[in-house]
């Protein structure tokens, strides 16, 4: 089953690849992995108090944008500490048909 935001996420993750070895001074993206996971891991943070702030007040649209923004510095975060889709990906499968309490019960650390 395809999604338009599965679609979405896969164009986004493909740009973000592609950025990876371009010119910091041209790309924000390129930036962002140049300057390493702790300045994406920053921003991820940051916008994800964003979108909490957003989904506190109510606006749907504030939310959705912000939203895409906590999307997109998920996935530069992910690329920039070398962890694919396909690995969190198989995270969730694992967790598939379990109760979200006892898996988090089940959790080492």
């Amino acid at each position: 089953m395809s999604s338009r935001f599965a679609e979405t996420l896969d164009r986004l993750q493909a740009t973000i690849a592609a950025r990876k070895g371009a010119d910091p001074g041209s790309s924000y993206t390129a930036k962002l992995l140049h300057e390493g996971p702790e300045r994406a891991a920053k921003k991820f943070g940051e916008e994800a108090v964003e979108t909490v702030i957003a989904a506190i007040k109510g606006n749907p649209e504030e939310l959705a944008s912000e939203s895409a923004d906590v999307i997109y510095h998920w996935l530069v975060l992910l690329a920039g500490a070398g962890v694919s889709l396909d690995q969190v990906a198989a995270k969730l499968e694992a967790r598939e048909g379990t109760s979200g309490l006892a898996e988090k019960a089940g959790r080492s650390t």
